[in-house]
């Protein structure tokens, strides 16, 4: 009951609070900030939220003066330049994303131009720009910010040791975990017992059960957390799909045992000519082929996933010389909620599939072949 109870919470919440705030802030739209009333600035919105950011625009809203202002919160910006390191809060950039506000920072002059923070050259007090609208006169720097990306890894790794740390404590209560962990432990038996054991095998599916129970809850919790109106789009950025498909990669290829190795380097039962060649396949497909088809099946379908929600919202504002107010925003309310319950699905279908899939590479890596 706890368990219906809170999927059907999160359920309404996503929905209402995506629906009806998706497209409230302005901070991301291409007229510096304000209304996004166009085709032309509901692209360039869209495009904004998939990217990652240095700060988090709630919304936006006109006041009696006819200002346009912007409810959000900074993050810290700690980047390393030619002067060393540098740190500050991202309000130091006024929410404009266009690089015409420029952070002194004593001597170090940086701008913020398409979501990246460059450093202006020396003695350069403006930043020039191309007909393609990139600084010309400025250079990138490294990047440490704790970024909305950044931010969002670390609310899921502290729900994660909080949900675990209250599991765990239940165990040592007795054999029934309550509160939290009741609504884990389903999920955490169903890893072990339809990823895991099946296809990694009785005798070692034990050794590598943290890493698949890490990343299956990982990938879960902030693909839910990009439902939510405050745009996380964490597992829609490359990066880090990236590195979850190397962390598998590096797992099952340490984990290779001498079989393994055996029959990819050096194929039995197939002509010796023919052995260098397939162990080239092999190799390819074990190093390259595998981790990328992980990360980049994660990554589009989170993407795409994030594209068709806003692009069904945004029909409220596209079809409404068309139709009346009351009839687009209808429409675009019934078909984006009828996306983001299916959004829930894929949210736990993409934690499943990553998650099935370095098991099975890593089952395939540890398998021990039958030698008659």
């Amino acid at each position: 009951m706890i368990a219906k109870n809170s999927i059907k919470f999160l359920t309404i919440l996503a929905i209402v609070f995506s629906s009806f705030t998706a497209f409230a802030g302005g901070g991301g739209s291409s007229d510096k900030g304000g209304q996004v009333n166009t085709p032309s600035k509901i692209k360039a919105y869209i495009k904004h939220h998939l990217a990652d950011s240095h700060d988090f625009a709630l919304y936006s809203y006109t006041n009696d003066a006819g200002e346009r202002k912007h409810v959000g919160f900074p993050l810290p910006v700690i980047v390393w330049t030619s002067k060393g390191l540098k740190t500050f809060m991202s309000s130091a950039f006024h929410h404009n994303d266009d690089g015409t506000v420029i952070v002194d920072r004593g001597d170090v002059k940086l701008v913020k131009i398409h979501s990246k923070i460059y450093e202006l050259n020396e003695g350069a007090t403006a930043v020039s720009f191309d007909d393609t609208h990139h600084a010309t006169n400025a250079h990138k720097v490294l990047d440490f910010s704790i970024t909305k990306s950044v931010f969002g890894i670390l609310i899921a790794g502290l729900l994660m040791f909080l949900g675990f740390g209250a599991l765990a404590k239940g165990y040592k209560k007795g054999a029934i975990p309550t509160g939290v962990g009741r609504i884990l432990e389903p999920l955490v038996l169903y890893v072990r017992d339809e990823i895991a054991r099946p296809n990694i095998g009785e005798k070692k599916y034990k050794k590598f059960m943290p890493y698949l129970l890490t990343v299956f809850f990982f990938i879960w919790i902030l693909n839910l957390m990009g439902l939510t109106p405050l745009g996380f789009n964490v597992t829609g950025q490359i990066a880090i799909t990236v590195c979850l498909a190397l962390f598998t990669a590096v797992i099952y290829l340490a984990s290779g045992t001498k079989d393994f190795w055996a029959h990819t380097l050096w194929m039995p039962g197939v002509p010796v000519v023919l052995r260098p060649i397939l162990a080239v396949i092999e190799l390819i497909g074990f190093v390259l082929i595998k981790p990328f088809s992980l990360l980049v099946r994660l990554f589009a379908n989170i993407t795409a996933g994030h594209f068709v929600v806003m692009s069904l919202i945004a029909l409220m504002i596209t079809m409404k010389e068309s139709f009346t107010v009351v009839g687009s925003t209808a429409m675009s309310l019934v078909l984006a909620t009828f996306i983001m319950v299916i959004e829930l699905l894929v949210a736990f279908l993409q934690a499943f599939i990553f998650t099935m899939l370095s098991s099975l590479f890593i089952g395939m890596a540890v398998e021990e072949h039958e030698h008659h």
